[in-house]
């Protein structure tokens, strides 16, 4: 779910911009304006990130086309604290407000990734001078995600919350140029998290299975 970002690959700070929200860019149609997203407390907290990780598994992604017959809907997250159910921006959104309580500084970014043309949305923070990317949609793959992971996520806006006012950004797209001197060792962590992952995932579903067939 968590990965450190690299900033040769990846536009950390962006530049600031007017707000997208307002003008419904393209790459930033939010549903309502952004101070709604903040707005609302929560129900729950969510004490650390493993926390966050252990909701998400709870919840169900799903399309704003199947949740609301509509083509592009971005949920308040106090909302979908309660469905537990939505698209990228809808777990990006809520995962941006928890990490807000934790304390984290964190931005919700609108971009694409690889070479899909449809928009996705996840979340950036900072720790100990470093950025990472949280992608709420690989929660059961576990805490920690490999780094060559987040080479596939460009960003084109984010937006964060710095005393009670939103700060708006526009990003650069950069080009994958990682040293090559990072390549085998970004392979060797992808293929570590990736293996473990599969096997706790397997794990998990040799348990259901057994316990259903007890429950018989």
């Amino acid at each position: 779910m968590i990965a450190e970002l690299f900033p040769d690959t990846y536009d950390t700070q962006g530049r600031l911009t007017f707000r997208p929200d307002q003008k419904r860019h393209r790459r930033f149609s939010s549903t309502f304006p952004m101070g709604r997203y903040v707005s609302v407390p929560l129900k729950i907290e969510c004490k650390s990130l493993e926390e966050l990780r252990k909701f998400f598994l709870t919840c169900k992604p799903v399309s704003d086309m199947e949740q609301f017959g509509e083509k592009d809907f971005w949920m308040p997250p106090d909302e979908f604290e309660r469905a537990k159910r939505g698209d990228c921006e809808d777990f990006a959104l809520y995962a941006w407000r928890q990490l807000m309580n934790m304390g984290y500084k964190t931005r919700f970014a609108i971009g694409t990734v690889g070479y899909a043309r449809t928009g996705h949305a996840w979340v950036t923070f900072q720790k100990d001078d470093k950025t990472f990317l949280l992608e709420p949609f690989e929660c059961f793959l576990g805490l920690r995600i490999p780094r060559l992971s987040t080479l596939r996520h460009r960003p084109s806006f984010s937006v964060e919350w710095v005393d009670e006012k939103l700060r708006f950004y526009q990003h650069e797209i950069r080009e994958n140029s990682v040293q090559p001197l990072q390549i085998p060792g970004m392979i060797v962590e992808w293929l570590y998290l990736r293996t473990w992952a599969m096997l706790k995932l397997f794990g998990r579903i040799i348990l259901k299975s057994s316990r259903s067939r007890h429950k018989r």
